[in-house]
C-alpha cells in the first residue's frame, strides 16, 4: 500500500492528518464552540497587563484623554480658524475611536508571533488568537466610550437623538478591526519584518483619516479627491460616530456604504486569508 492509498484508507476510517486544515465552515464552528475560552483569554490578557502598573485599568481612560488633550492644544493652535466646528468633541470622538482601530491592528499583528509556544503545544483554531485581541480591545473600548459620551454631553450641554445610531457604528467598527487583525496576524507571522512598519502604518492612517481636521473643508474645491477620500474606512466610520455624537454634524447615509463595504469585505477576506494558511502557523 503506497502513501496515497494509506492516507485514503485512514480517512475512510475517520482518521485525519495531524494539524490538517478543516473546511472553512467547520473551522468557524470550532471557533464558535470555543468562544467562552476566547473571551476568558481576552480578560486574562487585560488583567495581566493592568497588574503591571500602579494605575491599572485607569490607563485605559487616561491615555486617550491625554492624547486628545495634547492633539487639541497642538492642532487647535496650528489650524486656528481652519479648525472644524465644535472642535473639541470632534477631536475627542476621532481620537478615542482611532485608539481602538490602531490597537486592534497592532495587537492583532502580534497575535501569532507572541504565542508561538502555545501554537506549537496545543491544537486549536489559530483564529482564536487574533479574535481574542480584538475582543480585548473592545473590552477596553467600553469604558473609553462611556467617558467619551459623558465628556461630549458636558461640552455640548447634552446629547443628540442620533446617538441611537452609535451602537451600530461600534458594531461596524469592531468588525472592521477584526478584519485588520486577521490580515495583519498572517502577514506578520510569515513576514515578521512587516511588524516594524505597523507603527508607521498607524501614523499614516491617523494623518489621512481626518482625526483632527475636516476632510470636507480641505477638499471642498476638489470633489473628485473628496469622493475618493470618503472611501477611507477609518474616516467613514468615525464620520458616522461624529454624526451620532457631535452637534453640528449629521449621520450621512452615504457614509454607511464605504463603512459596511470595508468592514464586511475586510472581515470576510481576512477570515478566508487567515484560514488558508492555518496549517502553516507554528511550522514556518
Amino acid at each position: 500500500m503506497n502513501k496515497q492509498e494509506l492516507v485514503a484508507y485512514a480517512e475512510a476510517h475517520g482518521l485525519s492528518r495531524m494539524g490538517a486544515r478543516p473546511p472553512l465552515w467547520n473551522y468557524l464552528v470550532e471557533v464558535w464552540q470555543r468562544r467562552e475560552f476566547v473571551i476568558a483569554m481576552s480578560k486574562f490578557a487585560n488583567e495581566a497587563q493592568n497588574a503591571r502598573t500602579r494605575l491599572g485599568k485607569w490607563w485605559l481612560i487616561l491615555l486617550p484623554v491625554f492624547q486628545a488633550t495634547v492633539y487639541g492644544l497642538i492642532f487647535g493652535f496650528i489650524l486656528d480658524s481652519a479648525r472644524p466646528d465644535n472642535f473639541i468633541p470632534y477631536l475627542f470622538t476621532g481620537v478615542f475611536l482611532f485608539t481602538f482601530i490602531s490597537s486592534s491592528f497592532t495587537t492583532g499583528s502580534t497575535a501569532l508571533t507572541s504565542n508561538a509556544g502555545l501554537i506549537r503545544s496545543l491544537s486549536f483554531p489559530r483564529m482564536m488568537l487574533p479574535l481574542s485581541t480584538v475582543i480585548r480591545q473592545f473590552l477596553n473600548l467600553v469604558p473609553v466610550l462611556g467617558l467619551l459620551i459623558v465628556l461630549v454631553a458636558i461640552m455640548q450641554g447634552g446629547l443628540k437623538l442620533e446617538i441611537l445610531y452609535l451602537p451600530l457604528v461600534i458594531v461596524v467598527l469592531v468588525i472592521f478591526g477584526l478584519g485588520m487583525a486577521l490580515v495583519a496576524a498572517r502577514l506578520n507571522m510569515q513576514l515578521q519584518d512587516l511588524g516594524k512598519l505597523i507603527p508607521f502604518a498607524n501614523r499614516v492612517i491617523f494623518y489621512t483619516s481626518g482625526i483632527f481636521f475636516s476632510i470636507e473643508n480641505l477638499l471642498a474645491g476638489n470633489p473628485t479627491l473628496l469622493a475618493i477620500a470618503q472611501w477611507n474606512p477609518v474616516y467613514a466610520i468615525i464620520s458616522l460616530a461624529r454624526g451620532a455624537l457631535v452637534v453640528g454634524y449629521e449621520v450621512d447615509p452615504w457614509m454607511w456604504v464605504p463603512s459596511l463595504v470595508w468592514a464586511l469585505g475586510l472581515s470576510i477576506l481576512g477570515t478566508v486569508y487567515f484560514w488558508a494558511a492555518e496549517e502553516r502557523y507554528g511550522r514556518d
